[in-house]
């Protein structure tokens, strides 16, 4: 089996920040598995760097084995990974390998993915995500309200924590012109990427009581387990996090600080430790939520039981909508799943991608 990798840097439609972190472009790192005539393909979002990460470390140690054997060819990889690192860069080089063969062996068998992992349902349900920090009012208040008014989605999230933490009161406001948009029957998530401090995210959360905020996503840093804990007993929406989850470790210990933990089949190591993942979150009596990526997510996510939603994530979907053919709509709260033709449904457009190879 052959891996290869290649990097695709696109300019956000506007720019974007949350409460940490500003960008105004995002690198899309693609894996493809090839064996017997047959291509998967798998991505990650990270910088270039992934990429001779999966050419130079982890392409050698499968190169002869079986591409079916999923669990040997992880195995070989994780083993590759252990001077390197796991978490970071190297984390998301073995996610986007994994997921590309999961789809080789799908396409090998002339399978769907979602018929190979089997499927708990064929809609998954989604959340519309971005609302971001650098978004004026009105910029705001249109993406909300196409969401919820026009494609039907009932759960929505925005940015807040901006600058740090150092601007409460615009996060207050923001938190509120969003409840006038969205109307009292969807739900309103919120996210700070872990920029309030402690008990100044559980004064946050008391402050927008009238808002009915339903989702509080790293409302301190994802380090900060004991402080997750806290603001959980102190507030009334569900504390989520785990998006930075590179291993099962880091789940097993997050799970007894939130309220649904958050896994990214991008860098957590693929679909074959998502799958692990969500069922250490079954075992504490959590569901889970899957972070970003929403295309690279829909097979592993229609397999999960205990799943919540998906993160449309307003960025990711440009994207993926951009550079593949066979991209979905979500509409009604919902994105559906592929069950017809090969692997996970999708076709990557070099064509269209090649004025944004970086590497």
């Amino acid at each position: 089996m052959r891996l290869t990798a290649e990097a695709y840097r696109v300019p956000t439609d506007a720019p974007e920040g949350d409460g940490t972190l500003g960008w105004n472009g995002t690198t899309l790192v693609l894996v493809r598995a090839e064996a017997d005539g047959r291509t998967g393909i798998g991505w990650t979002y990270g910088p270039p760097a992934v990429v001779p990460v999966v050419t130079d470390l982890l392409a050698p140690v499968v190169a002869d084995l079986d591409p079916d054997d999923v669990p040997a060819l992880w195995s070989a990889m994780r083993r590759r990974l252990r001077n390197a690192g796991r978490p970071g860069i190297a984390g998301l080089a073995l996610s986007a390998a994994d997921c590309a063969v999961w789809d080789l062996k799908a396409r090998r068998h002339a399978l769907p993915l979602s018929r190979l992992l089997g499927t708990a349902r064929h809609r998954v349900p989604v959340y519309g995500s971005g609302g971001f920090t650098t978004y004026d009012a009105e910029r705001q208040h249109r993406q909300l309200a196409g969401w919820v008014h026009e494609e039907g989605i009932p759960r929505v999230k925005i940015k807040i924590g901006e600058s740090s933490g150092s601007e409460v009161a615009r996060d207050l406001a923001r938190m509120t012109a969003a409840r006038r948009t969205i109307g009292d029957d969807a739900e309103l998530y919120v996210d700070a990427n872990g920029a309030y401090q402690r008990k100044q995210a559980i004064r946050v959360a008391h402050a927008a009581a009238e808002v009915d905020v339903r989702w509080y996503e790293e409302p301190v840093s994802s380090d900060d387990l004991v402080g997750l804990g806290l603001v959980r007993e102190h507030v009334r929406p569900d504390v989520a996090a785990g998006e930075y989850g590179y291993d099962l470790v880091y789940f097993h210990r997050m799970a007894p600080y939130v309220d649904c933990l958050q896994i990214d089949v991008t860098r957590c190591g693929g679909i074959s430790e998502f799958i692990r993942a969500a069922a250490v979150a079954e075992a504490a009596g959590l569901e889970v939520s899957a972070h970003c990526a929403p295309h690279q997510h829909l097979p592993v996510a229609a397999a999960t039981p205990n799943l919540r939603h998906i993160e449309w994530f307003h960025d990711h979907v440009r994207i993926e909508a951009m550079l593949f053919d066979g991209t979905v709509r979500a509409t009604g709260g919902s994105a559906p799943v592929p069950l017809e033709g090969h692997g996970n449904g999708l076709t990557f457009r070099a064509d269209r991608a090649e004025p944004y190879r970086v590497a």
